[in-house]
């Protein structure tokens, strides 16, 4: 069997797969911040192009992909499939491990799934700007580019701490012709009434969100774009799943697993969701895992509840597991990972027992990125660092165990802009962080005064 599957430009699907069709317990819907009543999908015209609230409160299974995205899509699709046999041999693993490597995209991460479609919707609008944030600056990045295929402004807001430690991010988003701006800033009154408080905030993708929703809002001929947690982003990164079931066909296997690092669930869910149909539809036998930081874990240890996508409160209250909206995330250098909150439709998936989740410190995800690097030649970016710890784990238990199985993992981008981050670890900087219950009580015990 050949260690790397591929597949041809005709392979590359026509449809993204919406899992809300396949769902016993839909979403609970979203509520207008003002009125605390369901949410009208004419409430966020205003904010986002029409096509992508369709595609948010869509409940049909699949939705086409337009002829122009599917065309620009084979600039780098499809994606390789490939079995970490290096991997395997050094953890003496009877386990077979594949990973889907989402770094050989242009932006060098899974982001420009969703940031293609959400800049062709908003020019067939007639819209002429966007506005976005950006932790890790993937998202920055893979939407500057969009912009600029489409001929579109863009004003990015990159949380603050990431723009000081990933500065190649913000120098790739002004080559592609993106505005940068470091978050919490003065541009904004969100930006402001953060500052005052507290000078020294070194951000976090809330506040960046609060900031690029105003900004949107009062711009002229402006939209907003996100790049993961809502649910047409989601549906976007599905091409990521459907193409990998068709390579694990080609390799005569089925995972047992399946693993994503998880920050707001894009592409956690892309990976996962065309698989995790198949246990919806027909029961069929398979562990989905989501590898969140140790320092972020909205999933385990975060609340069920409506809290708002934003620091600010700008955005509709969502059903979703959190940590509050005023939750302020350690420094870590997983940049995408560091958001308080959880899409709606992993978290209604959680909630039903459909999801496991692991918590993993730092310094751990590190180790298995130099492992993974070593054995496997690619240096990982620091969000999939967590998915690997994930699949390592997995694969440990393997070999306790004395059983083989399939093991497949996202590989969400590489990490050749993150070297200062591999510098802090090798150096023997790098820290994990302890995050007590009194902390998360903090900003969690207030929500269930919001609705």
């Amino acid at each position: 069997m050949n260690k790397k599957i591929l597949l041809s430009e005709n392979d590359i699907p026509k449809n993204w797969y919406n899992i809300v069709a396949d769902m016993e317990n839909k979403p609970l819907p979203p509520l207008n911040p003002q009125t605390k009543e369901v949410l009208n999908p004419s409430d966020l015209e205003p904010v986002f192009a029409k096509e992508l609230i369709k595609q948010e409160i869509s409940q049909e299974r699949w939705i086409e992909i337009p002829d122009e995205v599917r065309e620009l899509y084979k600039i780098w699709r499809p994606t390789p499939l490939v079995r970490a046999t290096g991997l395997e041999k050094a953890l003496g693993t009877p386990a077979h491990i594949y990973f889907k490597n989402e770094g050989v995209s242009p932006v060098g991460s899974h982001k420009l799934n969703s940031a293609l479609p959400q800049a062709y919707y908003n020019k067939m609008q007639g819209i002429k700007r966007l506005t976005t944030e950006t932790g890790a600056g993937q998202w920055g990045a893979a939407l500057s580019f969009a912009s600029s295929v489409f001929g579109l402004g863009l004003d990015v807001y990159m949380v603050k701490v990431s723009y000081g430690q990933k500065p190649y991010r913000r120098m790739m988003m002004q080559t592609w012709g993106a505005n940068v701006v470091a978050s919490p800033s003065n541009t904004t009154d969100s930006g402001r009434s953060i500052l005052a408080k507290d000078p020294e905030n070194s951000g976090s993708l809330g506040i960046a969100i609060s900031e690029a929703v105003e900004a949107a809002v009062k711009g002229e001929n402006t939209r907003y774009t996100l790049g993961s947690v809502l649910n047409h982003v989601i549906l976007h990164q599905t091409i990521i799943g459907l193409e990998s079931e068709k390579q694990m066909e080609i390799a005569g296997e089925y995972p047992d697993v399946v693993i994503g690092c998880f920050g707001g669930g894009s592409n956690f869910s892309g990976i996962s969701f065309p698989f995790l149909r198949h246990k919806l539809t027909d029961g069929k036998d398979i562990r989905v895992i989501a590898a969140e930081p140790a320092s972020c874990p909205k999933l385990s240890r975060g609340k069920f509840e409506y809290d708002f996508g934003d620091t600010v409160g700008l955005t509709p209250l969502l059903p979703m597991y959190t940590l509050g909206h005023d939750f302020q995330p350690a420094d870590i250098h997983a940049g995408g990972l560091r958001y308080h909150g959880a899409g709606t439709i992993v978290s209604q998936l959680h909630r039903d027992g459909f999801i496991e989740v692991q918590d993993i410190p730092q310094l751990e995800t590190f180790e298995a990125g130099q492992l993974f690097a070593n054995t496997e030649g690619i240096i990982p970016a620091p969000e999939s660092t967590h998915a690997i710890a994930s699949a390592i784990c997995e694969a440990k238990k393997a070999k306790e165990e004395g059983v083989q199985k399939t093991i497949l993992f996202n590989l969400s981008g590489h990490g050749l802009i993150d070297m200062t981050a591999y510098d802090t670890y090798l150096s023997g900087k790098m820290t994990n962080y302890k995050l007590t219950d009194e902390d998360i009580a903090k900003t969690t015990d207030i929500l269930e005064k919001l609705v």
